[in-house]
């Protein structure tokens, strides 16, 4: 229970990693015989670069794949090892878990199939009671009655190095998928009831689960998706990945993607240095303040931008305006927007 206060895109490195997977799996146990050091893929760059997780904590991360990380990644079974916190407005701080094809969990569980559900993937080096999922489940319960399933992927996501992790986001994206249609044919809902909500590496997590469902959810939110390893890697977040997506962008450049990905990019306050914040760490945790507080009290209104470098700049006067974050997808609409904000909370302007 859990209580609440790429691999290169390239082919050869595909069949690689399945090449490893099959012989894990015959040999159990047997250590490879290869040095485990071998590159086999290398970003430009320096290879180590100091990273903050979530919580502020400085890491050193290794930005370079090895033959070790294939192994690693190898090992790391999502379908069996995330776990699946549910929480409602009937067990609203101590979750009930849930696994993948237990349907005896599900029957005792107060999981209601008539409910909206929303699912919440923590980023890199965090856990089920992450700041992101303290402060985001008792603002979605106050908001709806909800069911709010908190994704535990943390066997994946506490990799020291970044390169296995985010191969490990991906194969989390696909087993979280897998989840949720087993979720559905076994409990009668529907992907209509769906909103996906990830920050950091989950930000990019969360549109691979919806591109694993055909892009069929009809929402789904990245928070300050995550910079480093993901410019140019095929697996980020997409527009796509959801009948409507949006992305809040907090601390770009830095923990945070820079560029428009989804329908709608928000950029509070350009982007980056939100007020009130001292760090990175900080700002990259906004995001998901302001979606807590979004879905609460509305507010966070945003004025359109030509384009993203015009939100970074924070020189936007478009005709139009739009409302970030909330409960409600605002299907059809697509722009760039900015918005400022308070210091502390209430952090929305209006």
């Amino acid at each position: 229970m859990c209580s609440i206060p790429s691999l290169s895109s390239s082919d050869d490195s595909i069949r690689l990693v399945s090449q490893v997977q099959v012989v894990l799996s015959e040999v159990r146990g047997v250590e490879p015989s290869l040095p485990s050091d071998i590159i086999l893929k290398n970003e430009d760059g320096p290879r180590y670069q100091y990273a903050h997780d979530s919580n502020g904590a400085i890491h050193l991360a290794d930005l370079w794949l090895t033959l070790g990380d294939l192994f690693n990644i190898a090992r790391y079974n999502p379908d069996s090892s995330n776990v699946y916190h549910l929480f409602t407005r009937a067990n609203p701080t101590v979750s009930q878990p849930l696994t993948i094809n237990n349907a005896g969990l599900l029957s005792r569980s107060n999981y209601n199939r008539n409910r909206r559900t929303i699912i919440l993937i923590h980023g890199w080096m965090d856990s089920a009671t992450s700041n992101f999922s303290t402060v985001l489940v008792p603002a979605l319960l106050r908001a709806g009655d909800l069911n709010v399933i908190v994704v535990d992927w943390s066997r994946g996501a506490n990799a020291i190095r970044y390169r296995e992790a985010n191969e490990n986001t991906v194969r989390s994206g696909g087993a979280v998928a897998r989840f949720v249609n087993w979720l559905n044919q076994e409990s009668g809902s529907s992907l209509t009831q769906y909103h996906i909500i990830g920050h950091g590496l989950g930000g990019h997590q969360a549109g691979v689960v919806g591109r694993n469902l055909q892009g069929r959810v009809p929402y789904i939110t990245s928070l300050d998706p995550a910079l480093i390893g993901w410019a140019t890697n095929i697996n980020k977040f997409r527009r796509t990945d959801g009948q409507y997506t949006e992305v809040i962008h907090t601390n770009y450049g830095m923990y945070g993607y820079i560029a428009d990905l989804g329908h709608m990019d928000f950029y509070p306050n350009g982007g980056i240095s939100m007020p009130g914040c001292d760090s990175n760490a900080c700002d990259h945790a906004r995001a998901f303040f302001y979606m807590a507080e979004s879905v609460t009290s509305g507010g966070f209104t945003g004025r359109q931008c030509i384009n993203y470098y015009a939100a970074v700049l924070m020189m936007c006067s478009g005709p139009r305006t739009s409302r970030m974050g909330g409960l409600i997808p605002k299907t059809g609409e697509t722009g760039v927007f900015l918005l400022e904000t308070n210091a502390a909370p209430p952090f929305s302007l209006g």
